[in-house]
């Protein structure tokens, strides 16, 4: 291998690497319903398209711009918490331009009302989405951005789950009082599924 080669070589392990942190972000944003990050992941004319779930699985809604995508986390808030795992991809790059497909499976969980299998506090369900984004990327001069993501829901589940405990403390967060009562979720906003 050339020393030419041996670049290119290293240049496209970086740039993936990075769009693949950037998929990674995307998640961790969501999950945090942090929507500055959120909006800060896409190019300023950027565009995630989703579909109107439960009533459509296909991609219909589009949410384009950094004002409309600053609110995509919100509409998570119906749900008590969401757990998005990116798992594999493919890219292919350019100087300026990738486009890549990138699975997820994403837990969305809420309270059910009912009393638990214990009887010692709420019943849960999990909706689980089985997600392939279809992006598109653009070079700035911060890094890749998204230019454009849309979001297959390719099938849903549903699971009954038990709670057992507070979510987790990031690193330096104390996280929730345990003595509090945890509520679900009520936020509304420009969501949709992430």
């Amino acid at each position: 291998m050339t020393g030419t080669d041996s670049r290119a070589h290293r240049d496209r392990w970086e740039d993936e690497a990075a769009l693949r942190d950037l998929s990674v972000a995307y998640a961790a944003a969501a999950d945090a319903r942090d929507g500055e990050r959120f909006a800060g992941l896409f190019a300023v004319d950027g565009a995630l398209v989703v579909p109107s779930y439960p009533e459509d699985l296909r991609p219909v809604i589009t949410r384009a711009g950094t004002e409309s995508l600053r609110l995509v986390p919100e509409g998570l808030g119906r749900f008590e918490l969401t757990f998005h795992e990116v798992t594999n991809s493919s890219f292919t790059i350019g100087d300026e331009r990738a486009s890549g497909q990138v699975q997820c499976t994403a837990h969305h969980l809420s309270a059910t009302g009912a009393a638990g299998a214990s009887g010692g506090g709420p019943a849960w369900t999990d909706t689980v989405w089985f997600i392939r984004y279809h992006d598109e990327y653009v070079r700035v001069a911060t890094g890749w951005k998204f230019a454009r993501r849309v979001l297959h829901l390719q099938w849903v589940e549903e699971h009954a789950v038990e709670r057992v405990g507070p979510p987790s403390a990031g690193p330096g967060d104390a996280g929730p009082d345990p003595e509090a009562p945890q509520a679900p979720g009520t936020g509304t906003g420009g969501g949709g599924p992430t």
